[in-house]
């Protein structure tokens, strides 16, 4: 079936010339002769494309494109303008106009601007079908655990792995915010940079997917000589479009002085993380203190430790009776917006790692999560779980 383009000019001429350019490039043309009109075929025929003329009698260009925004948010807008009203198509670029061409109008412009839409309608499609892939990919693995015999052993595991791949879909929403950024700019970096990010984060979360099963039984670390620097600039930039979003600020300081460790990548990625996501949810709980949201990433050398970890945030912090039960399996500050897993989930790779875990945090000044690792020679060194959480009454085996 071919596209449907509808052209919306009160110039009968322009209609025509344009109507007979689409026709023979294979398009199914509609026409109007004003706003009121193009609203209406918008809702019964529901085109792909709309040209809109920026200057019209009643609804003007700018009115139509946000009325069709409104209508059907994935309709794309080409403005038609005189050189005159080269302002105002510059503006219906901010609401979300896939491009604009000036009049008279050659053929080559429109085919460019054609060329563009359809970008912007496949790159969407790209989204939708990686969506649904994904979404059809949880629920056929969710039901297969739902009919094994042995759920009741792994239903915790299971639900860890759920709030990874909670937090891995934030990230994935962090690549579509790049994605459209670039299509609303015509950037190509924020294109393939937030196509990047959505094709990582849909393979992250297929291979957390294709491993539930495995996880049913104690997982072994897959421990591999890196820089420690890595899984914390691959959470920072996965966390970078959500802060923003948020309003919320977000640093990266490192340390360069970092030595290579054996560390579980996956495993250190996850729990950094979940802290980095837990702390920009503070800092968004805290919001109607007007206080600008701050967190901070960060790495260090500190004796008798290969690296320690710091996510500090200026959040909502935590009173002393939050703290001793913020590691407990199931408790979660978000009410029903959190599962209670997450930092259980870091505990857990903490102690896999032989590492410990700390928490400082004040009600209304802000939390600091302290991870730290310890040095290892090689995998299966001898070295043995340590998880410490102050102020918490927590027994080493809860």
């Amino acid at each position: 079936m071919s596209e449907k383009v509808l052209i919306v000019d009160d110039e009968e001429g322009i209609r025509k010339v344009l109507g007979v350019s689409l026709i023979q490039a294979g398009y199914h043309v509609l026409t109007a002769a004003q706003g009121k009109d193009a609203i209406q075929i918008v809702r019964d025929e529901r085109p792909d494309i709309v040209l809109a003329d920026i200057k019209m009698p009643g609804m003007d260009g700018i009115d139509l494109l946000q009325r069709i925004k409104e209508e059907n948010p994935l309709t794309e807008v080409i403005i038609m303008t005189g050189h005159a009203d080269l302002d105002f198509a510059v503006k219906s670029l901010q609401f979300d106009a896939a491009d604009f061409i000036t009049k008279p109008i050659h053929y080559d412009a429109l085919e460019v601007a054609l060329k563009r839409v359809h970008e912007r309608i496949w790159m969407r499609r790209q989204i939708r079908d990686y969506t649904e892939s994904l979404e059809r990919l949880v629920s056929e693995k969710t039901q297969k655990l739902l009919e094994a015999e042995r759920l009741a052993a792994i239903g915790q595991t299971v639900a860890t792995l759920a709030h990874a791949i909670k937090n891995i879909i934030g990230g994935l929403s962090g690549g579509m915010f790049v994605l459209e950024k670039g299509m609303e700019l015509d950037n190509r970096d924020y294109l393939s940079q937030g196509w990047e990010m959505i094709k990582g984060n849909v393979t992250k979360i297929k291979t957390l997917a294709l491993d539930l099963l495995n996880y049913s039984k104690e997982r072994e670390p897959d421990f591999d000589l890196c820089d420690p620097n890595i899984p914390a600039r691959e959470v920072y930039h996965l966390m970078l479009a959500r802060a923003r979003e948020g309003n919320v600020s977000l640093k990266l300081d490192l340390a360069e002085d970092l030595v290579k460790v054996y560390v579980d990548l996956e495993g250190i990625h996850c729990s950094l993380l979940n802290l980095v996501t837990n702390a920009i949810d503070a800092c968004l709980d805290a919001g109607a203190t007007q206080k600008p949201g701050e967190v901070v990433l960060r790495s260090r050398k500190v004796p008798d430790w290969a690296v320690e970890y710091q996510v500090l945030d200026n959040g909502c912090g935590m009173d002393e009776a939050t703290r001793n039960q913020v590691f407990r399996g199931f408790f979660s500050t978000k009410g029903s917006k959190g599962t209670g897993l997450g930092l259980m989930v870091t505990k857990k790779i903490v102690r896999e790692h032989g590492g410990v875990i700390e928490v400082e945090s004040l009600p209304a000044k802000g939390s600091t999560f302290i991870l730290r690792l310890p040095e290892r020679e090689a995998p299966g060194d001898g070295i043995y779980a340590r998880v410490e959480v102050d102020n918490s009454t927590e027994r080493p085996d809860d």
